[in-house]
């Protein structure tokens, strides 16, 4: 039986959307860095959910976990990296944006608001550097291995607990409860239809990526368990 979870992965995507191929400034490395990278094979459970959502579209291109409006640097069509490199030749127009919301950002959350009906808990999936980027609150600090977050309210305080609990029997390690992050847009917007949390895990080696994956599947069967 699939464990009733809906899981998102925003950020693993290296694709350039067709329609900014030729704006592109970044290479493939840079597009690989500014996302979350491992996050493909670490989150690779969607045989195993009720519910999975990804996309192919890079993050430094189309932020899934960003407001619609959001227009900042680091917004929901970004103008530079998290590493303060510039993505494009040149700014894009109010039209363009509206065909990538349209043909990319809308039909994820549509589907995340479909794929919600009847499940559990959704989890909002990523993983983080290990060393804060530049352009980060927290710049320039070693990270926790594990931050669990739910925005002080996105989900019932003591399943967030419980899940932090199981994800440190797995990793047998500290889990970071909403530092250094609280919980970015998914889980705040997405919470009135379904409880939420967001997880994030360290890109540092301390497991490999199959690893990394297993103990995920690990804790979230557990959590999945005590439920019943």
């Amino acid at each position: 039986m699939k464990l009733p979870l809906l899981i998102s992965v925003p950020h693993a995507g290296t694709m350039i959307p067709l329609e900014l191929e030729q704006l592109n400034l970044l290479t493939a490395d840079q597009i690989v860095k500014d996302g979350d990278e491992g996050a493909r094979e670490i989150y690779d459970i969607e045989d195993q959910v009720a519910g999975y959502v990804t996309t192919e579209i890079a993050r430094a291109y189309l932020d899934m976990n960003r407001a619609e409006s959001d227009r900042s640097a680091d917004g929901v069509v970004k103008t530079e990296t998290i590493y303060q490199e510039s993505i494009y030749r040149e700014l894009l127009e109010e039209k363009q944006i509206q065909q990538l919301l349209s043909h990319y950002y809308r039909p994820y959350h549509r589907k995340l608001v479909r794929l919600s009906k009847g499940q559990l808990l959704g989890i909002d999936c990523h993983t983080m550097a290990s060393e804060a980027p530049p352009i980060s609150t927290d710049a320039g600090s070693v990270r926790p291995l594990i931050c669990l977050s739910d925005a002080e309210g996105t989900c019932p305080k003591d399943w967030t607990r419980l899940m932090a609990k199981y994800l440190e029997a797995s990793f047998e390690c500290t889990v970071s409860i909403n530092h250094p992050f609280k919980g970015g847009y998914i889980i705040r917007s997405h919470s009135s239809e379904l409880p939420w949390m967001q997880l994030e895990l360290s890109r540092s080696p301390f497991d490999t990526l199959t690893q990394k994956k297993e103990k995920v599947l690990r804790a979230l069967t557990e959590w999945s368990r005590c439920q019943k």
